[in-house]
């Protein structure tokens, strides 16, 4: 045996919410080709699709669900999905998140709405799914292996209105530490990752902006923002036997961003 073959995830069945994203359909083909059958899911029937036949076409297996993360129902369904066709679910990536820029307000004046939606998207789409998925787990009694996605925001402000963001994703680290304590007497680990701006079509506008960019790689010690590879390897890493030892922990995948903070 290889030792490599810690890092295999053969076998296991992970759920992606968000998986049709840029960075969900990343991490989707990077858990195929480490021998995971994946569950795409998405609130977009066709982006789920598409990242699904992506995977299908590299020689992975993938199904694909229409499934908004924040609805009970939708997240039942997923996983229902991934029992009827592979057996059993003992993974979930939760890759749903973001609209930081686009609700920028002043602390003071911080609106309800604005501050529910940032909740729903970031907190509630990592709350709903791993629900559905633990229970999914419990019922088969055999463990499993939970990621979330953070930012380096759940521990650096901002000075731009970035209120509700920040509040959302320490909500997301701190579920993290909590369901891995709870749920570790269940053989479930649950970890997450801290990115640092990622390099995705959904900034492209900003990015395309040369003193903005600069602004930003100027703070990143390894000089450049993240890719959406960049977030892979951690993940696969979380997932697998390599990490049978971590649990309720955060990585950063910031280029060094917050070692200088």
């Amino acid at each position: 045996m290889s030792y490599l073959d810690v890092f295999s995830l053969e076998g296991h069945v992970a759920l992606v919410p968000g998986g049709g994203g840029s960075i969900g359909a990343a991490i989707c083909k990077a858990l195929a080709g480490a021998g995971a059958k994946v569950v795409v899911a998405s609130h977009t029937l066709d982006k789920a699709e598409a990242t699904a036949e992506a995977v299908r076409a590299a020689g992975g297996e993938a199904i694909a669900a229409e499934a908004d993360a924040t609805v009970e129902a939708d997240a039942e369904r997923a996983v229902a999905a991934a029992v009827e066709r592979f057996g059993k679910l003992d993974m979930v990536v939760n890759c749903v998140g973001g609209g930081a820029g686009k609700v920028l307000f002043d602390a003071q004046e911080y609106p309800r709405d604005a501050w529910d939606w940032i909740y729903e998207l970031n907190v509630r789409s990592v709350l709903v799914p791993t629900q559905a998925a633990v229970r999914q787990m419990l019922r088969q009694g055999e463990g499993g292996r939970i990621v979330n996605i953070s930012s380096v925001r759940a521990l650096l402000g901002i000075s731009s209105g970035y209120s509700a963001y920040v509040a959302a994703k320490g909500a997301v680290e701190s579920l993290t530490r909590q369901w891995a304590t709870e749920w570790a007497k269940h053989g479930i680990r649950v970890n997450a990752i801290r990115p640092t701006f990622v390099d995705t079509p959904q900034v492209a506008m900003l990015l395309g902006d040369p003193a903005f960019k600069a602004g930003i790689v100027s703070r990143i010690p390894l000089g450049r923002v993240g890719g959406t590879d960049d977030m892979t390897g951690a993940v696969v890493f979380l997932l697998s036997n390599a990490a049978a030892f971590i649990t309720g922990q955060t990585i950063g995948l910031d280029g060094g961003l917050t070692a200088t903070q």
